[in-house]
């Protein structure tokens, strides 16, 4: 009797391990201008694995360095080409490019190519961590729990989604923010969201991803 509760409470414990871990999603982050020839299909592509599935977060950056080709694109921020810069040099890849696409900042592939992206999603789902830091979200401010050896930042990204949303883009990013870096265990980090915004949890200098809350 002993040993069969005890493998019942392995296996709830196993079972809370995997519902956690199915609680985290990973963070897609595609960079695209509308002057890019290929990023009108990775749009597509995007909003198809966004409707496939229910684990990642996919954000779209938009850069402005191919705003010379034609119409300045309304959308771009000049902190998406910075935040492109800082995986492409980490990653040590040749150069940016559109419509290129990250995976918690830790892989990198076209944002055209599906195969490609759901293996780099399931990369990502399978090689986190037991026991990552987590985001705790109250209404108001984002505590950090656990603990980690790297340096880690905290940023809010505010974008468009549902009636909101008025491009062919997935939840186009119009904000971003460095909340600061997590300290202490006791910090708390006050957050204004004016629309739908996500927390990221992340190494300092843009490095990987390894926690992400939707608060909107």
């Amino acid at each position: 009797m002993l040993r069969f509760f005890a493998f019942f409470a392995l296996c709830i414990g196993m079972m809370g391990s995997a519902f956690a871990e199915s609680d985290r999603p990973v963070l897609v982050e595609l960079f695209a201008n509308q002057n890019c020839p290929a990023c009108p299909k990775a749009h597509r592509t995007m909003k198809q694995i966004d409707e496939e599935r229910d684990d990642v977060l996919i954000l779209t950056w938009t850069v402005n360095y191919w705003d010379y080709l034609g119409e300045p694109d309304p959308m771009a921020l000049p902190e998406a080409k910075d935040r492109q810069m800082a995986y492409t040099d980490r990653l040590s890849l040749r150069a940016p490019y559109t419509p290129q696409s990250f995976y918690d900042g830790a892989k990198e592939c076209p944002g055209t190519r599906k195969r490609d992206i759901r293996r780099n999603i399931k990369s990502r789902v399978q090689s986190r961590s037991a026991s990552p830091p987590g985001l705790t979200w109250d209404g108001a401010s984002v505590r950090v729990s656990g603990v980690s050896e790297a340096t880690l930042e905290l940023k809010l990204v505010e974008y468009l989604t549902d009636e909101a949303n008025y491009t062919t883009m997935v939840n186009p990013v119009t904000r971003v923010e460095s909340l600061g870096l997590w300290m202490d265990p006791a910090d708390e980090f006050p957050v204004s969201c004016n629309s739908a915004c996500a927390v990221l949890l992340q190494e300092q200098d843009s490095g990987e991803v390894v926690a992400v809350s939707v608060i909107n």
